[in-house]
């Protein structure tokens, strides 16, 4: 993650995230899926632009956004159920689905974990570890709550026409797989990732940091 750590690579990674998005916005699968899944990408691009240009977070955190921004405007492309790259993995493990929307849901764990406890530490918010992981955590479902309910929301209002952006292709049980899965996410990135976070965080700072753990 060292490499992103140059200002000019940031810069370079954000403008291929633009073209790629450009690229996403022509004639995707389903336009309202498209809208509802890269508005996430272009905030973050914005906030970039006017905040975090001035004050950088750490490579491991703007790696790990950058890889998730693609993965969405990818989704947004061709929408969960029809990606490629998942219906290839469907058909050579015997999948009932196309799991690209699986691997979405960890995701929305895995990253958003890592940017909490980046503001947590540097802005001071808990100081206690074990609370800072609980809160964490907590903060990870609430977010994977709100998005379902913000598909719940999309379904009453479009009706039919958000069927692509809900992708629950058939599994009843799709919002529970999909709170779980990011829960599992967010458990996975702090046991993983959070000694070297903590190592990259004290190279950015002179303040008083915790020890590497999570």
């Amino acid at each position: 993650m060292r490499a992103v750590d140059r200002p000019p690579v940031r810069s370079f990674v954000v403008a291929l995230l633009g073209c790629v998005l450009i690229w996403s916005a022509i004639d995707p699968r389903d336009r309202l899926t498209w809208i509802l899944e890269c508005f996430w990408v272009i905030g973050a691009i914005i906030g970039w632009v006017v905040w975090w240009r001035h004050k950088p977070c750490t490579p491991l955190l703007f790696g790990l956004l950058a890889m998730h921004a693609l993965f969405l405007v990818i989704g947004g492309k061709y929408t969960y159920e029809f990606v490629p790259i998942g219906e290839w993995a469907q058909e050579f493990f015997g999948r009932p689905r196309n799991d690209y929307d699986r691997v979405g849901h960890f995701l929305q764990g895995f990253v958003p974990a890592m940017l909490a406890r980046e503001i947590f530490l540097r802005e001071g918010v808990i100081a206690k570890r074990g609370w800072r992981v609980v809160t964490i955590l907590a903060f990870t479902l609430s977010f994977s709550a709100a998005f379902e309910l913000l598909e719940f929301a999309a379904a009453i209002v479009f009706g039919a026409d958000a069927s692509q952006y809900l992708a629950m292709q058939g599994d009843v049980w799709d919002t529970q797989w999909d709170m779980a899965l990011c829960l599992m996410g967010a458990m996975s990135s702090l046991a993983l990732l959070s000694h070297e976070h903590d190592r990259e965080l004290i190279s950015m700072t002179t303040g008083s940091l915790p020890p590497a753990s999570p």
